[in-house]
């Protein structure tokens, strides 16, 4: 463990350095590792983990043709690396459950049948298990239930691992039964291939996971972008002018300063004029957005967002609602401009290329 100083507080992170590959590999020698679900996260990190050497398997039902598709496509072999689910948990000595939240209450009972004495159970999520009076999912109590969660969507987890550059992850134990659930769980993440790993628990994870996904990674980001681009074509901008400096110049050029150095250098690194307006404009925005965060952290503490969680996307219709809200979001003017301009871009197509459109690379 290497203590690391985060702004002025002392936290332990776990890095390659100090935690190998050769020494995960040693440790899972003797595993053989359940992926279940080929959806977001499991195509990502199994094959990661299968690229790193590890023993890895898939558990996906054939029902949901395409993702079963995908997994063939991907190299994974019906009947040897390829199962139904409940195969797949019977063979496996750690079971990734990573399945949407939703499905995982759905495929719990059968997934516990195979949870004997010993193996696994792997999360990406904290949702579950902190939440288990609403999932139903409590493990038995003679396995180890461990937590790795990498901070980015699968495709990244993917591209990051193909370029070497690693994502970083959070980890935790929740219930260790054999005396080396910790080691399992550095090892795993290990494989998955984080840049480093730091200490967590499940319900942490799973608050600043909720509030980040509906905050500024995700909801407040794509609201704050509607909100600037509707006034500047409210007032005369054309669709080509607000995007861009509503979207483009932030994520082609302003973000990948702050990801280089920071705010602060990139702040160092504008004009004097926008230097002068972003400081001015700062605390006026914070003071607005507070309210409203502190709002959504007392909806995720509360339950009421697991609830609606749980309700909206486990019903039957879940999937024909989304595709409404998601078409509805593609053919908004806003993004119709974005999706002109993606396609103006010279690199666009190298990098289409290499990483195909799904954004892993092709074969």
């Amino acid at each position: 463990m290497a203590t690391m100083d985060f702004g002025g507080v002392k936290e332990t992170v776990v890095t390659r350095k100090e935690f190998s590959l050769a020494k995960a590999r040693k440790i899972l020698k003797k595993e053989t590792i359940a992926v279940i679900g080929y959806g977001v996260q499991g195509p990502a990190q199994s094959l990661n983990m299968r690229d790193n050497g590890f023993n890895v398997i898939i558990g996906q039902s054939k029902k949901f043709k395409k993702d079963w598709d995908r997994a063939v496509k991907d190299g994974w072999v019906p009947g040897k690396t390829l199962f139904e689910i409940d195969e797949a948990c019977e063979k496996g000595t750690i079971i990734q459950m990573l399945v949407t939240d939703a499905a995982q209450r759905i495929i719990w009972p059968e997934v516990k049948k195979y949870l004997t004495k010993g193996k696994a159970l792997y999360f990406s999520h904290g949702f579950s298990i902190e939440y288990s009076k609403q999932t139903g999912i409590v493990p038995p109590k003679d396995v180890d239930v461990i937590m790795v969660a990498p901070k980015g969507s699968g495709l990244n987890v993917r591209r990051n691992f193909l370029s070497g550059a690693g994502i970083n992850s959070s980890y935790a134990v929740y219930q260790d039964a054999t005396g080396k659930a910790e080691d399992r769980c550095k090892a795993v993440g290990i494989a998955v291939g984080s840049g480093f790993l730091f200490p967590t628990t499940f319900r942490k994870e799973v608050t600043s996971d909720l509030v980040g996904e509906r905050g500024v990674l995700m909801g407040a980001l794509a609201g704050m972008m509607e909100a600037q681009y509707e006034t500047l074509r409210e007032n005369g901008h054309d669709p080509s002018e607000a995007f861009n400096e509503t979207v483009e110049e932030l994520t082609q050029s302003l973000i990948r300063l702050v990801d280089e150095n920071g705010m602060d250098w990139m702040y160092k690194n504008c004009s004097a004029t926008a230097q002068h307006g972003a400081l001015k404009w700062r605390p006026i925005f914070k003071k607005a957005n507070l309210p409203v965060f502190k709002k959504l952290y007392k909806s995720v503490v509360d339950g009421k967002e697991c609830n609606e969680v749980l309700r909206d996307c486990g019903a039957p219709d879940y999937k024909e609602k989304l595709d409404a809200q998601l078409d509805e979001m593609a053919n908004s003017e806003m993004w119709k401009a974005g999706k002109t301009c993606r396609e103006l871009r010279p690199h666009e197509k190298a990098r289409e290329s290499k990483f195909g459109t799904g954004g892993r690379k092709t074969n």
